[in-house]
């Protein structure tokens, strides 16, 4: 159970705070470990070659002090051996050799974590084995080295660095950096070309979701991601026959049902007036709205195609349709502002909401406006509004409330089912809220 949880943990946290995208999750997690793995290496590699050249820098050093020290002991000591092997230290093995009276300073603190100095000092008391006296510190890039030659004759190395152990490793560490880089530049033009037949498989999918055209959309990229495309054309092609074959049977129904309709008028004509045929032409009429709304649900938007529109223009022409029943109605759209929908069916959808307000409120207002691509419209009223726990419930077909705020201009219940349809079918959703006017909000939000 332990495990578990912390398996979870590590997934909650990967998923907080690594990127969205997939292509910058794939990118981490290619060139993560490769990296993570290059720079381990490299680290080893770097301290492996700055050991190896260090130790044979300070071994060097050590064998050559300690034959010049062999040297000054098997010599007269003199002027002249003195001049002779410090023109061999200097001159040929450039060591910077001054030879002085006196004795060695006092010993500094050992330095601490100084490889240099341990792996020095290691060195010379392995080739000499006599007093020395070393200095890393006081000047910067050299090494000051003293070694106790006779009772008051002193040896001074005061050397470069470089000549005792390895100085830099910039060369390694800069060709560490180009090959990162080079890894990171080609798992991005990889990464790239992998990704993008997944985007545009997600591009086509919501346009085909929002009712537009896919496009010359052909799959393409890795057997997986080609598979997924083709399955998505013939889920397309299925749907389309699917939409096509119902269109033509409520073509036929509808006409079926219309011709009975028509012949019910006739024969309620033939009849003439009283009060027995009166209710009866009531009856017929009703069946001819409860028609059209079933008509209206089950086609949808029927294939309409997606086009620019003008919103105000929309928006104020269903706003006249339904204040034709009376009721204060206020509209706030931008002029000017073109979106690009199904101007049927988003007719319909703004007629059953604006409709619904209408008939159960005194005062009604549209607002909409379009920002980061996203249309969002609101309609508020003042009326007794939905109950917060029935208003997912206002959505069922042919559910009718109590407040009876489902219907649509039939009364079949319908009004919202369809309103929510439509607006799914452009890719957007509908939901309920509380109006700040006291009764309920509808709000609207589609992308555009």
């Amino acid at each position: 159970m332990g495990r578990k949880t912390l398996y979870n943990h590590f997934n909650a946290f990967l998923e907080r705070y690594m990127p969205e995208g997939l292509f910058p999750r794939a990118l981490i997690i290619l060139v993560a470990p490769v990296v993570l793995l290059q720079t381990i290496m490299s680290g080893l590699i770097i301290e492996r070659h700055f050991e190896n050249v260090s130790r044979l820098l300070a071994r060097s050093f050590a064998r050559d002090v300690s034959l010049l020290i062999q040297l000054y002991e098997e010599s007269d000591r003199g002027a002249a051996a003195q001049q002779r092997i410090e023109s061999l230290a200097n001159d040929t093995l450039s060591l910077n050799l001054s030879i002085e009276k006196g004795v060695l300073p006092a010993p500094l603190p050992e330095p601490l974590f100084s490889r240099a100095d341990t792996r020095l000092t290691r060195e010379l008391t392995v080739q000499m084995g006599r007093d020395f006296w070393i200095d890393t510190r006081s000047l910067p890039d050299y090494v000051d080295v003293r070694v106790q030659a006779g009772n008051d004759t002193v040896f001074r190395f005061l050397t470069q660095g470089e000549r005792t152990f390895a100085t830099s490793t910039g060369f390694l560490l800069l060709l560490m950096a180009l090959s990162s880089l080079l890894l990171l530049a080609i798992a991005i033009v990889f990464l790239r070309n992998q990704i993008r037949p997944i985007t545009d498989l997600a591009s086509a999918a919501q346009s085909f979701g929002t009712g537009r055209d896919v496009g010359n959309f052909k799959p393409r990229g890795a057997r997986e991601v080609k598979a997924a495309g083709e399955a998505f054309l013939d889920m397309r092609d299925r749907i389309a026959r699917q939409v096509e074959q119902r269109t033509t049977m409520l073509a036929g129904v509808s006409h079926d049902l219309r011709t009975i309709l028509t012949r019910f008028r006739l024969e309620l004509a033939v009849l003439g007036e009283g009060p027995k045929v009166t209710p009866l032409r009531e009856d017929v009429d009703e069946m001819q709205r409860m028609l059209e709304a079933y008509m209206a649900f089950a086609r949808g938007d029927a294939g309409e195609a997606a086009q620019e529109t003008d919103l105000a223009a929309i928006v104020q022409g269903a706003a006249r349709a339904a204040a034709r029943d009376g009721g204060t109605l206020a509209v706030d759209v931008p002029e000017g502002q073109m979106v690009r929908v199904k101007p049927n069916a988003f007719g319909r959808l703004l007629g059953n909401l604006i409709g619904n307000a209408l008939r159960y409120a005194r005062t009604v207002t549209v607002t909409a406006w379009v920002a980061d691509h996203m249309l969002t419209l609101w309609v508020d009223d003042d009326g007794p509004g939905i109950p917060r726990d029935k208003r997912a419930e206002a959505f069922r077909p042919f559910v009718r409330l109590d407040n009876a705020r489902n219907l649509d201009e039939t009364g079949t219940g319908l009004g919202l089912a369809i309103a929510l349809d439509i607006a799914r079918a452009h890719g957007g959703d509908l939901r309920l809220e509380d109006s700040p006017r006291g009764g309920l909000r509808a709000v609207l939000q589609i992308p555009v």
